[in-house]
């Protein structure tokens, strides 16, 4: 570089002293009317062949190691520069700009075909990297002769080419080597490289460098056009490809299992990856995959999917999740790879469901008793789900085609009813576990709440489940036996997230009862006060529509309990006229305290009694007892002189009496 510098310089020089040297020739010329020597064609043309292009072609052949890197010095280059200038600078006929072009092009043309073509072919036989070594060095000595070459006729480029609208030195050049070298050979690269590739296949070591540049030669030759890379490499390199994985695909069918099967397929996908990364054009890596997804892929994909002892139903079932993502990475890379591995998927799950329906059903086939509390069954169904709800999450990245597949697995077997209650009487029972147990933190109850909803999603009898809900809710409230009234609201919030306001504006109604009554509960309490009623009286007032429709039987209170009535009754008009009340005694509860909380604590004991079995010998001997105790420790209570207390064992004794054949 530093000599072509210094040559740079020196040829400007030249060519400025050289300008004026020709004019003042002309003028000499004019004055003394003398016509300037003309350098013949022949003449010119042997001075150039001889001083460079015979020199610059022997350096080639020898080796640019022997020049000190240079084909001229800086006054041969001169003096061969300055005779192409005084050639195109005569006039015509004499003007020789055109047949210098051409000669130009004759000279690099004729060293192709006498040298560097026969070098080719002679390696051509002796295997592919001998030739490629071979075209990388006479492609790099056409590179430096048309570098020269340039250079001696850079004046044909500066004013005839551009007149002229011919190609350049350099692109005449690129043509000559394409029609003269590429066009005899190019069968012979393409083998070449391809014989290396499928070498490298193999597990052998090849010189990536060596195919990277042979490969970097169909661009250059083309000057940026793809068409020779594409038409006499890419297409032969995919036909053997799909050849040579045509053969692999029927060699690890035999011998593998579908996940041993699916590594090597992801090991042959990635050495093709890297393959074009090192050394394939970038156009070609689409191509190359899809050829082999197609061999190793997408024609065996079914044999796959159901390979015995191997296929996806056996990968879910043994909970291989490696190998299951895998298989996913690799079908989601074929068209319509996915739906036949979620059809499994799907059917896999809905067995996994069935068999939890089939065994409730066995359960009660073996005599135990139906009822519409079984948390083991509901607890099934959640386990199931949370299982296979990560497995699509993780091994399936969350994909629309398995979710849906999975949603339609849950939907077929959820609502398959056993016995004489449906899934969704369960499921309720279930909530009312959760939302009932002091024993849970708030987290737990949120997360089993969160979980019992998404089972929820897939029921088909939403509106059965709505109104068995919103009787245990009622229930529950009222009875004042929720847990917590936060985690109510949460339930509530997700149904009403996944079903809409209208679903839960019921529910919603009722707690907005409780909440919004309690400022007029304590303002009765207080007017209570003033009245110095023997009794606690509190009511509680639900909106018609938002609660369950409940019965009102004819019920006759104690005079202390109708007094109060009326004065709830006169409290409640007072602030609210256009609304009318109607009593539901049947929802209310009473607690006594000291001696009554007695009585009435044996009293639900006896309501107990009655619902196991009024035949009980036992049980009546030890009614017996417990009436005797009370009757001592009641008459012994200060203040309780006043009460017939054997009035009143005689009517809860007639009670358990009246379903007895067994008279006390």
């Amino acid at each position: 570089s530093h000599i072509e510098h210094i040559n740079h310089i020196q040829l400007r020089s030249h060519l400025a002293n050289r300008k004026h040297h020709y004019r003042s020739q002309l003028i000499r010329n004019a004055m003394t009317h003398q016509t300037p020597a003309i350098i013949a064609l022949e003449e010119g043309w042997n001075e150039i062949r001889t001083n460079a292009i015979d020199r610059l072609e022997d350096i080639l052949e020898d080796g640019l190691s022997g020049s000190g890197g240079t084909v001229l010095d800086s006054k041969g280059y001169i003096k061969v520069y300055t005779t192409c200038f005084d050639m195109c600078n005569q006039k015509e006929p004499n003007n020789h700009s055109s047949d210098l072009y051409d000669r130009h092009g004759e000279a690099i043309n004729f060293y192709l075909a006498q040298t560097v073509l026969p070098a080719l072919r002679e390696k051509a036989s002796q295997g592919g990297s001998i030739l490629l070594s071979e075209l990388q060095l006479r492609w790099s000595n056409h590179q430096i002769m048309n570098k020269w070459m340039t250079k001696f006729f850079s004046f044909l480029d500066r004013f005839y080419v551009k007149r002229q609208n011919r190609p350049t030195l350099s692109e005449a050049a690129m043509t000559h080597f394409k029609d003269s070298i590429y066009e005899e050979i190019k069968r012979d690269i393409s083998t070449a490289i391809i014989s290396l590739i499928e070498q490298e296949r193999e597990g052998n070591m090849i010189d990536n460098t060596l195919i990277k540049t042979s490969i970097e030669f169909y661009n250059n030759i083309s000057m940026g056009n793809l068409e020779p890379y594409t038409t006499d490499l890419e297409i032969p390199l995919l036909d053997t490809t799909r050849e040579y994985y045509a053969k692999k695909r029927e060699e690890w069918l035999l011998m593998d299992s579908t996940p041993e099967y699916l590594i090597k397929v992801e090991q042959a996908l990635t050495e093709e990856e890297n393959r074009v990364r090192d050394y394939l054009n970038p156009a070609s890596e689409d191509k190359l995959l899809h050829v082999v997804e197609d061999e190793i892929l997408d024609r065996v994909k079914t044999d796959l999917l159901h390979k015995e002892g191997s296929g996806c139903w056996v990968l879910l079932a043994n909970d291989k999740s490696e190998d299951l993502q895998r298989m996913f990475r690799l079908f989601s890379r074929l068209e319509n790879g996915l739906q036949p591995m979620a059809s499994i998927v799907e059917k896999f799950i809905c067995g996994m469901g069935n068999e939890i329906v089939q065994q409730r059903q066995s359960r009660l086939d073996s005599g135990e008793k139906d009822k519409n509390d079984d948390p083991v069954f509901v607890k099934a169904f959640l386990e199931l789900h949370d299982k296979y709800f990560a497995v699509i999450k993780t091994d399936f990245t969350g994909h629309h085609a398995f979710q849906k597949a999975f949603k339609e697995a849950f939907v077929t077997f959820v609502n398959k009813n056993t016995g004489n209650y449906t899934n969704a009487e369960f499921m309720c029972t279930y909530c009312d576990r959760l939302l009932k147990s002091p024993k849970m933190s708030e987290v737990e109850v949120e997360d089993s709440l969160e979980k019992i909803v998404q089972l929820f999603s897939y029921l088909t009898e939403k509106d059965m489940f709505a109104d068995i809900y919103r009787h245990q809710l009622a229930r529950r409230i009222l009875n004042d036996r929720s847990a917590s009234n936060d985690a109510e609201k949460v339930m509530i919030t997700k149904l009403k997230i996944k079903c809409g306001t209208q679903f839960t504006s019921k529910m919603e109604g009722m707690l907005n009862d409780l909440a919004i009554g309690a400022d007029s509960r304590k303002e009765f309490v207080e007017q209570m006060k003033k009245h110095n009623s023997k009794i606690v009286f509190g009511v509680q007032v639900l909106t018609t529509g938002y609660w369950p429709t409940y019965s009102s039987p004819s019920i006759t209170v104690p005079d202390e309990m109708t007094k109060c009535i009326d004065i709830f009754k006169t409290f409640h008009d007072q602030r609210h006229q256009q609304r009318k009340l109607s009593w539901v005694l049947s929802l209310g509860s009473a607690s006594c305290d000291l001696s009554q909380t007695i009585l009435f604590t044996l009293a639900l004991s006896i309501e107990g009694v009655q619902s196991v079995g009024r035949d009980d010998e036992n049980m009546f001997k030890h009614l017996q007892e417990e009436e005797e105790d009370l009757y001592d420790y009641l008459t012994a209570v200060p203040g309780c002189g006043g009460i017939d207390f054997n009035t009143i064992i005689g009517m809860t004794t007639s009670t358990l009496d009246a379903g007895t054949t067994k008279k006390k």
